[in-house]
């Protein structure tokens, strides 16, 4: 009889309260860091890194009068004061006045955090940005995968129906069939839903309420360049039965929407690149560049066609490393060498194909001058289908 006096949720509503709600998991005093380690956590090069990819833009832009930084997801601030330190130390010398013309900004839900920088603007929406565009680089590091889902699992007929669950203890149960939009998104960006045949229990995250995310982002930067990091898959190789998990005090957990874990899954980001793309359409529309009439409308410039890459290949064109110092080194500074050393194990951490490494970069330009700041990358896979 218990069952009949639960409550069911989809998981996006359930996640929703789970993560953002009054004390909610990202609102603890503690923050992500207390749960689990990103690449900002892990090394100071990351932000180092995100410092050159932003001198880039600044410079492909022609120095703006201002140079927006946005960090959406933004944490505790932890990497836009890693970026703003390490920006302080590149201007020295180079007489851009970068530093004096950036905007830093953090989107981020939870308050702010005491003694940040005061220079960081802190949001609670994306939709607090100023209305008329920025220039810069906006990016998005571990927040798509935090954009809460609805999860939908086939049925014994091998029909989609969305997953329900008990937020008291994480019990499941299938709920109305998937329809409408969500059942578009599927057969598009879920190959298996196109025809899963009369296998239960498969399962997919239903990816639109991050594609929408996405555009809102790529929307939000008149010209420059945004990006977004996460564990991601692609749609020929999309994982039979989801990847919802949570987290806690590092280690991984079953998922329980109650507040006491982080809620995860993997990110469709050639779905969010395809939005974004879609946006952008839109906003060329509004100045007479382009016809956004179908979704799978070619960009309004070749150049701004986004691409995807391993954040091993990105880090690198960053100028990140992973090698060791010469051994002579130690006998002639030795000081020097354990630094080195140090840093050399920090990158490599970075670099890990079977950790950080392994998370997926989308560099979506919104200005042609700032594609290909990485180099050649591949085109992702979703686009023209």
């Amino acid at each position: 009889m218990a069952s009949e006096t639960r409550e069911w949720l989809g998981w996006r509503d359930a996640a929703e309260h789970a993560l953002y709600g009054p004390e909610g998991f990202f609102r603890r005093t503690e923050g992500p860091a207390g749960h689990f380690r990103t690449s900002v956590h892990a090394s100071p090069r990351y932000a180092a890194a995100v410092a050159e990819l932003l001198a880039r833009v600044d410079r492909a832009l022609g120095h703006p009068a201002e140079l927006a930084l946005v960090d959406v997801g933004a944490g505790r601030g932890e990497l836009l004061t890693g970026v703003l330190a390490c920006a302080a130390g590149m201007a020295e010398g180079q007489g851009s006045g970068l530093v004096e013309r950036l905007r830093p900004y953090a989107v981020e839900r939870a308050p702010r955090p005491p003694g940040l920088d005061p220079r960081i603007t802190w949001l609670g929406d994306l939709g607090e940005l100023p209305r008329d565009g920025l220039d810069g680089l906006l990016f998005a590091n571990e927040w798509l995968d935090n954009v809460p889902v609805d999860v939908a699992e086939t049925d014994a007929d091998g029909a989609w129906r969305r997953v329900l669950v008990a937020p008291e203890d994480g019990a499941e149960r299938l709920g109305e069939p998937v329809g409408g939009a969500d059942a578009d998104w599927l057969a598009r960006w879920w190959p298996s839903a196109r025809d899963p045949g009369d296998e239960p229990g498969l399962r997919a995250e239903i990816g639109r309420p991050r594609d929408e995310a996405w555009a809102e982002a790529v929307r939000a930067l008149r010209s420059g360049l945004a990006v977004a990091v996460d564990y991601a898959h692609e749609r020929g190789a999309r994982p039979p039965f989801g990847t919802l998990t949570g987290f806690r005090e590092g280690r991984e957990v079953r998922p329980v929407p109650d507040g006491s874990c982080d809620l995860t899954a993997h990110v469709a980001l050639d779905a969010c690149a395809a939005a974004g793309e879609a946006a952008l359409r839109g906003a060329a529309t509004l100045r007479g560049m382009a016809d956004p009439t179908h979704e799978d409308h070619p960009p309004a410039d070749p150049s701004l066609t986004p691409v995807t890459l391993p954040q091993r290949d990105a880090l690198r064109a960053l100028g990140v490393e992973g090698r060791r110092p010469p051994l002579a080194l130690a006998g002639s500074d030795p000081a020097a060498y354990v630094r080195a050393l140090s840093a050399a194990g920090e990158a490599a951490e970075l670099l890990d194909p079977a950790g950080l490494g392994g998370f997926t970069w989308l560099l979506q330009p919104t200005a042609a001058v700032c594609g290909g700041l990485l180099g050649p990358g591949r085109a992702d896979p979703g686009q023209g289908a």
